[in-house]
């Protein structure tokens, strides 16, 4: 991005993290080898970019060691191994995907309940009987969409439930969507 070490510095004190300049400049120069978890992350989003490429930096050096005082491995199977997208833990994997499954399946969710719940407003503001048809179709299109969307976040669900692990929460306009079997909801 061709900045000094102080434009570094200043735009980690607009985070909200100030980290100083001289320890910015020891950091580039290998004087300073250990950098604390959260420094990492507040100089990946100083740098527009993810904390993963700072430590893995993929496309820029072909070789890294993975772990200290062990041999160079290529960056990309040490990245992988990091962000836990190898096959080598597959109980952690599996954990992993169906996190990220959840959440790609509750943001589908959540947006076609919204776009319901919006398309209604439209039906009942409709200003005759043609644009009222036009709405209600529209918005029964909406409800076969909201309809996938909360079967496909059930069927995510039922999945890690059936695993044995903890659900993610859900917003109250979608707290039924939880399996039956067995499952109760904590309402603390």
């Amino acid at each position: 991005m061709k900045w000094s070490a102080q434009d570094l510095a200043d735009r980690c004190e607009q985070i909200g993290f100030p980290i100083p300049r001289n320890v910015i400049a020891n950091m580039e120069s290998g004087r300073r080898a250990v950098l604390p978890l959260v420094e990492v992350m507040v100089l990946a989003e100083a740098l527009y970019t993810h904390p993963l490429r700072l430590i893995y930096p993929v496309g820029y050096v072909e070789e890294v060691q993975q772990l200290p005082l062990t041999y160079p491995v290529d960056t990309a199977k040490a990245m992988r191994w990091f962000a836990g997208l190898n096959e080598d833990y597959q109980a952690d994997h599996r954990m992993l995907r169906h996190h990220v499954a959840h959440a790609t399946a509750l943001e589908r969710a959540a947006i076609a309940v919204q776009l319901e719940a919006q398309q209604g407003w439209v039906v009942e503001r409709a200003i005759d009987d043609t644009a009222r048809a036009k709405a209600l179709r529209t918005q029964a299109e909406f409800a076969e969409r909201a309809a996938r969307a909360r079967d496909e976040l059930y069927q995510v669900r039922s999945e890690i439930y059936a695993d044995g692990e903890p659900l993610p929460d859900l917003p109250d306009e979608l707290a039924d969507v939880d399996p039956a079997e067995g499952y109760e909801r904590d309402t603390d």
